[in-house]
């Protein structure tokens, strides 16, 4: 008699737990970008150094003044119709490398260590990373221009109250000026990230950057009178000063006419960036 063994049927395996899809959305990408601008030592050093040398050139200049109008000693030229908005705003000069630079590194330093492939392959459709660069990048670079302009205007004019260059938060135009100065260092930093994924370059898309700013202005001063007058108020950086000019002096923009112009230069240079990320491989 034989005997037959039962046999034992094994459990069914566990079903592997399905993988979590994560759609791609614009708030997801925001905050990657967002993550990883603050992941980056440079943006602390370069954002602090922004703010550091809108305020501090900005109290040295009043000073100065101040210096001059106490001592008794002749006014040079260009203090000579001084105001403390203006002797403020000495800083936007040395504020808006610091912010453009850091612009250029956003795009062009991802570009140099290879990190863009990664973050293509997260949000293949392209477009989207580059926006959400821009509005990180320029929200933040507006916060901290506007931070410094007003805190070096309120340290400012405390320096030179009592001259004849004093002026508080009430007169007019001071409050268009100093939000005026804000919104053109956010749009210079807006720039910065546009060229830096134009060019894909951090030292082109510094050089471009600084070039525009302030040797272009420096190289058409050298062409005749009649063709500075035609070309000098549409280039970006006097465009950007008539927007925080206290005063509307002849041969310049209105304050509004700059914004328009600025913005339309800093439409184009995204623009651009945008085209080249559409259609060339990263």
């Amino acid at each position: 008699m034989s005997t037959i063994a039962p046999s034992h049927t094994g459990e069914p395996a566990a079903a592997a737990p399905a993988r979590t899809v994560h759609r791609v959305t614009g708030r997801r990408v925001l905050r990657s970008e967002w993550a990883k601008l603050w992941s980056l030592r440079s943006t602390w050093i370069t954002l602090g150094l922004a703010l550091l040398f809108v305020v501090a050139f900005g109290i040295i200049a009043c000073a100065h003044y101040k210096s001059r109008i106490t001592s008794g000693g002749r006014l040079d030229r260009d203090f000579a119709d001084a105001t403390a908005v203006r002797l403020s705003l000495f800083g936007t000069n040395f504020g808006q490398l610091a912010l453009g630079v850091l612009g250029v590194l956003v795009t062009a330093g991802e570009y140099s260590t290879g990190m863009i492939r990664s973050t293509l392959a997260a949000v293949p459709r392209r477009l989207p990373v580059l926006w959400s660069k821009i509005a990180v990048y320029g929200v933040v670079a507006l916060l901290v221009g506007t931070a410094g302009v007003l805190t070096a205007f309120l340290i400012g004019s405390g320096i030179v109250s009592g001259t004849p260059a004093a002026l508080s938060p009430s007169d007019p135009g001071v409050v268009r000026s100093l939000l005026g100065a804000g919104l053109y260092l956010g749009l210079v930093g807006v720039i910065g990230v546009a060229l830096g994924a134009l060019l894909r370059s951090v030292a082109g898309g510094i050089s471009v950057l600084v070039a525009s700013l302030m040797l272009v202005p420096g190289l058409i001063s050298l062409l005749p009178t009649s063709w500075q007058d035609d070309i000098s108020p549409y280039l970006p950086s006097n465009a950007g000063e008539s927007m925080f000019a206290l005063r509307h002096a002849a041969g310049t923009l209105t304050p509004g006419t700059g914004l328009l112009v600025l913005a339309a230069w800093t439409v184009l240079a995204a623009g651009a960036a945008a085209w080249r990320l559409a259609r060339t491989d990263a």
